[in-house]
């Protein structure tokens, strides 16, 4: 379609709204029927609920103490084989010396920042934080930034996450409006597994994304 074409298709549009031209404010949105729209109405059992939406999408979910998530994911990594391993950025994972305990493990555990994007393709597993997590549907939320590349939560075949109580939200209409207030971030939504069917119909795991999703939740 031409650029004329567009302009004609717009006018028409404008004249069955009654407009006489384009909008020079964005139009406000209507009020939202929380009754009808959230199916979740409290913030009580948020990390509970979460678990439980994760595991119908094959999401694997353990809760913990964080004094106890340092030996967690060194004994669950053993139990995969895993041995590289790359790992997010996060404040609360230097202050657990995460990196220096994998690696006097046995693993060779590097940060985001330490490898390239090319380097990223012969790692394992990543071990990240998370932005939020939202109960209604089991789904995680990272946001990309320059200690937390998006190569982490779509590169390896094993992805494990986690999550503290801060990160809960209860459905996707709190998520947006967290997000509507943090625009130009880039972020990856990750409901389980990578799934595809798009072959003969048949469901596969791992294609676009990892084939093991693992979070450790904090209480």
């Amino acid at each position: 379609m031409s650029h004329s074409q567009d302009n004609e298709v717009l006018e028409r549009v404008r004249r069955a709204l009654g407009q006489v031209g384009p909008r020079k404010t964005a139009p406000v949105p209507p009020p939202i029927d929380e009754p009808i729209t959230r199916l979740v109405h409290m913030d009580v059992g948020l990390p509970e609920l979460f678990a439980k939406r994760g595991a119908e999408m094959k999401m694997e979910s353990e809760f913990l103490t964080i004094d106890d998530l340092v030996e967690k994911v060194i004994a669950y990594l053993q139990s995969k084989n895993l041995k590289r391993i790359m790992v997010s950025v996060a404040p609360m994972f230097e202050k657990l010396k995460l990196i220096e305990a994998l690696r006097n493990a046995g693993f060779d555990a590097h940060r985001w920042t330490e490898i390239s994007l090319d380097e990223s393709y012969e790692f394992d597993c990543a071990v990240t934080d998370a932005t939020y997590a939202v109960a209604e549907t089991g789904g995680l939320i990272i946001k990309t930034t320059r200690e937390h590349g998006r190569a982490l939560t779509l590169v390896p075949l094993y992805h494990v996450a986690v999550l503290e109580p801060k990160n809960f939200l209860p459905d996707m209409v709190d998520l947006f409006d967290k997000l509507s207030k943090d625009a130009g971030s880039y972020i990856v939504m990750i409901t389980g597994p990578s799934k595809t069917a798009d072959i003969e119909m048949n469901v596969v795991t791992g294609v676009h994304g990892p084939n093991v999703v693992k979070t450790f939740i904090l209480h």
